[in-house]
């Protein structure tokens, strides 16, 4: 095998901040090559100067032995790299082939021959043993279908190399064990696959090498033979960083039980969810992407029905509506604030208040002066910059964004917090100052649930942790010393704390 791609000393900087130091990257033709490092490592940005998303700042690129330059995504299509994101790209109300074909439509005088097209995208169907047909509307497909029409496009459109992002986030066992054969049968014609995924099991089952990048540097290049899950998890993490960062903060509460949650159910997305939560705790909830963590929130809060099982909130069943839970004394913050958060055109002020109008208003009429003091109000308490709740939310630092979203809900009486990944794209400083409000409200007795996918944030904030698993509870941390190692082996199915052996 020749080396098919080469990236030799890519350098990259935000604002002064290296995200890639001087990182070398090579595939091979027809190999599965895994690329793994913790959140932050530099694999998203390492592929983004791949596919012309990104420019580099330093380094070069080879294709095939000839040195190229890749400035924008057609140059990286030229070449034949496709990337299949975890975010699909497809138009659900076209077909497989149409979604296929898509902007390469065959024609014959001027009229699309669609003909021709269907049977170039039947013959690839029926090639790699794909379980769909060209004229079934993408919207009546599966998760795992529609991202096996992505892998068609790539296929179609000759690809000698496909990215795939954590390709397995949202699949079933069975559906990504039939992806796994698809990836395989890539490898066995010639076509080399880039994968990207936290899964050990999976890149140990897949993978030809392993690359591990560590804070923007390659830690190491592994042949299939040294790829050890529990080694690849100490190359990721750093023994030393583990260490450094490991929680003596881990304690059971003896103060009441505010929420229960036994056996909760949704069919395909999790099962048998039990858990408590004490007053004035902060329980962290860990677990790979495509865990269930996020799907169980939602349905506690209100958002999303569930199949069986039960949810007590002091005592009493919690009802299945949103409106009901606010009233109850729960705030909800979404993983993804820009969209579900905070609404970017209205203020500082108006956001605030869209929780609130049940205290600020008086006989169906909103008072203005309570509207403008609880804004003003909220954005000393979290010290929001700029210090004018009259400036659009949307015009906000992610940092401070994220701190209107935790305003909606702190002008409350609030019982329990859910808040999802809470500081995602949010630099250092305000990273301190949202584990400072969030340790604010436990100790006034909020019960916080805070999802992460950030091993030291939930080291640094939690008092137990529990770890979800394709779509279970694997273990719970809650005494003791525990490091990011510890952490991260239990999202993996490798070890529990005790040592025991697991898949």
């Amino acid at each position: 095998m020749s080396a098919l791609l080469e990236m030799k000393g890519i350098v990259k900087r935000f604002n002064d901040t290296a995200v890639l130091r001087k990182v070398d990257f090579s595939v091979e033709a027809g190999e599965v090559h895994a690329l793994m490092g913790e959140n932050g490592a530099g694999k998203s940005t390492l592929i983004k100067i791949l596919t012309g998303i990104y420019p580099k700042d330093g380094g070069e690129i080879f294709w095939n032995g000839q040195k190229v330059e890749i400035n924008n995504r057609n140059d990286a299509f030229r070449l034949g790299i496709s990337v299949i994101y975890q975010e699909l790209s497809l138009i659900p109300t076209l077909t497989v082939m149409q979604n296929v074909m898509l902007g390469r439509e065959e024609t014959r005088a001027g009229i699309i021959n669609a003909k021709t097209m269907r049977k170039r995208v039947k013959d690839l169907i029926s090639k790699y043993g794909f379980g769909i047909k060209p004229d079934a509307t993408v919207e009546t497909l599966t998760i795992a279908q529609r991202q096996t029409v992505e892998i068609l496009k790539a296929l179609s459109e000759e690809s000698k190399m496909i990215i795939m992002d954590e390709p397995t986030a949202s699949l079933s066992t069975k559906e990504s064990d039939a992806l796994f054969k698809i990836v395989e049968q890539l490898r066995d014609d010639g076509v080399s696959v880039i994968y990207i995924s936290h899964r050990l099991e999976e890149v140990y089952r897949l993978s030809d090498r392993l690359t591990v990048l560590r804070d923007g540097v390659r830690e190491a290049v592994l042949t299939k033979e040294q790829i050890i899950p529990a080694d690849v998890v100490r190359l990721m993490i750093g023994k030393e960083l583990s260490e450094s960062t490991a929680s003596q903060n881990l304690r059971k509460s003896d103060a009441p039980v505010r929420l229960k949650v036994e056996n909760l159910t949704r069919k395909g997305i999790f099962k048998n969810i039990s858990f408590e939560v004490h007053e004035g705790e902060i329980i962290g909830v860990a677990g790979l992407v495509g865990a269930g963590r996020t799907e169980v929130m939602r349905c506690i809060y209100g958002a999303d029905p569930y199949d069986s099982g039960k949810i007590e909130f002091e005592g009493e069943a919690l009802p299945r509506r949103i409106v009901a839970n606010i009233k109850k004394g729960f705030g909800f913050v979404p993983e993804d604030r820009r969209n579900q958060g905070f609404t970017p055109l209205l203020s500082i002020e108006k956001n605030v208040a869209l929780t609130n109008y049940d205290t600020l208003a008086s006989g169906g009429i909103v008072k203005a002066k309570k509207e403008r003091k609880l804004g003003n109000e909220m954005v000393e308490r979290l010290n929001i910059k700029p210090n004018n709740s009259q400036i659009p939310v949307g015009n906000l630092s992610g940092g401070n964004q994220q701190k209107a979203v935790l305003a909606k809900w702190l002008s409350r009486d609030l019982k329990i917090l859910i808040i999802d990944e809470p500081t995602a794209g949010i630099d250092i400083g305000a990273k301190d100052e949202i584990y400072r409000i969030l340790e604010e409200l436990a100790a006034n007795g909020t019960s916080v649930i805070m999802v992460s996918s950030d091993l030291q944030e939930l080291l640094r904030v939690s008092q137990r942790i529990i770890v979800m698993r394709k779509g279970e509870i694997f273990t719970e941390f809650s005494d003791g010393r525990v490091t990011q190692e510890d952490i991260l082996m239990a999202e993996s199915g490798i070890l529990t704390k005790e040592g025991q052996e697991h898949e």
